[in-house]
């Protein structure tokens, strides 16, 4: 049985493939998931259109982490924070300080999107990476300086 499939599906292709399966397999799995649809003249169609409304997201998206991937590259941050003895830091610099940072200067960037391992409790540079997508991660310079 020849079927269209409207999501990605590991084992068979991506969406808008036609892909042939056993009528169980589209009957029993694919179609109840609204993971497909039987490859006929209308449904091609449908599938036609969903796979340009896709391509045309996939190419606005890729082009908009791109103008944020180069905001991000560039961008420096310097925190000022206070020191005792020995030069320790009283506190930390976390994930919430950087999109703070972030949302004052008016990028948009989510918080779980800041790669920081562990919160900076020391003075220095820092390079953070940030997910703009899965494959682009710039860094951020981060500067954590006494004042």
């Amino acid at each position: 049985m020849d079927i269209i499939l409207l999501q990605d599906v590991d084992t068979l292709g991506t969406a808008g493939d036609i892909v042939n399966v056993k009528p169980g397999y589209a009957r029993n799995y694919l179609f109840p998931r609204s993971l497909a649809l039987r490859a006929s003249k209308r449904n091609l169609a449908i599938a036609d259109e969903r796979k340009r409304n896709a391509d045309k997201r996939r190419n606005h998206d890729k082009k908009m982490n791109l103008e944020l991937s180069e905001q991000l590259k560039d961008l420096e941050m310097t925190f000022e924070v206070q020191v005792g003895e020995e030069e320790k830091m009283f506190g930390a610099v976390t994930t919430n300080d950087i999109h703070k940072k972030l949302e004052e200067k008016g990028i948009a960037v989510e918080r779980h999107r800041i790669e920081l391992k562990e919160s900076i409790k020391a003075l220095g540079i820092y390079h953070i990476p940030v997910r703009v997508s899965a494959e682009m991660k710039p860094e951020l310079k981060v500067y954590v300086i006494k004042t």
